[in-house]
């Protein structure tokens, strides 16, 4: 199932913009709330169970691409003797606005949420320009 969903950024800008990803294993979508300010967007992505080394962030072109595996913890102690709780495959993907920089994007994961940070480029910032009296 395909999905084309585009995600407006306030003042009628598409800075970001939710694409499908087409692949052959089953993935979860995240949920996601998106921010945007003068300044960039923030994206908050729940991944619960998803740990640093289970996580892939990736930018090609303009396209953002996070893909987190969970895993299921297993005590030591314990034997699995079955098991049909599968380690879900969370996926999604944004297509980025010209106006972000994606060479300066940073990420933080706590308790299972996904903080991405995604400024705007520096010349697409607001800016106040300074007038002189002569």
């Amino acid at each position: 199932m395909e999905e084309r969903n585009q995600l407006a950024a306030t003042r009628g800008s598409e800075s970001l913009a939710k694409v499908a990803d087409d692949t052959n294993r089953p993935a979860t979508l995240p949920a996601v709330d998106i921010y945007e300010n003068a300044t960039g967007i923030t994206l908050l992505a729940d991944l619960p169970g998803v740990s640093k080394d289970r996580l892939s962030i990736k930018v090609q072109s303009n396209e953002l691409l996070i893909e987190g595996e969970a895993a299921v913890q297993v005590p030591a102690e314990v034997r699995l003797v079955h098991n049909e709780l599968r380690e879900p495959l969370f996926r999604r993907s944004f297509t980025l606005g010209h106006d972000l920089d994606k060479d300066n994007i940073t990420a933080n994961l706590k308790h299972g949420v996904l903080t991405l940070q995604i400024p705007r480029l520096r010349e697409a910032q607001p800016r106040k320009i300074s007038v002189t009296v002569t």
